[in-house]
């Protein structure tokens, strides 16, 4: 990535205490590397490297999206062999799928080519364990808190020797 570009995706992140409560969940099952609890959010698009010059841009068209607040209810575990990877996710929720749906399709209309110019299906998860040495056997999801989705953000994600660091650089509403 150049210096003139920043790596961005849009997000939904859970209220503090669901994030513990799911940071505590990865530590518990262990085997692999457990996602911090300050950076555990639930992807709605992976814009990849954008231009600095098209912040602007990206938040004037996440300000047009109008979709309503919602809750989650986070409530199954499952493992990706392929990534080494241990997830937890909820049921399909149409709220989510329209808002998902909605931001895709105003990026596309923007320019900005989501998903490093791939158009993934959307699955809705939050990442729990990394690098995992052997398939998980996940088990039932711990009763959990439900999350409150009353607003997504923009992140800009930088890469560094402990992990991703996340920062805020943009949040838009979601209306009730």
């Amino acid at each position: 990535m150049s210096a003139d570009t920043v790596r961005l995706f849009f997000a939904l992140w859970p209220p503090a205490g669901l994030a513990e409560q799911l940071a505590a969940l990865a530590r518990q099952i262990g085997g692999g590397r457990a996602t911090r609890a300050d950076t555990i959010h639930l992807t709605l698009a992976f814009l990849g490297a954008v231009p600095v010059d098209r912040l602007d841009a990206l938040r004037a068209v996440a300000a047009t999206i109008e979709a309503p607040a919602f809750e989650l209810h986070i409530d199954r575990l499952g493992y990706w062999a392929h990534k080494h990877l241990l997830w937890a996710g909820c049921a399909p929720e149409p709220a989510l799928a329209g808002l998902v749906d909605l931001l895709r399709c105003a990026l596309q209309n923007a320019g900005f080519a989501e998903v490093d110019g791939k158009r993934q299906e959307f699955f809705p998860h939050v990442t729990l364990l990394r690098k995992l040495a052997e398939k998980a056997q996940p088990g039932d999801c711990p009763q959990l808190d439900r999350w409150p989705c009353q607003r997504f953000v923009l992140v800009r994600s930088r890469l560094s020797a402990a992990g991703s660091v996340y920062e805020t650089i943009g949040e838009f509403p979601l209306h009730s």
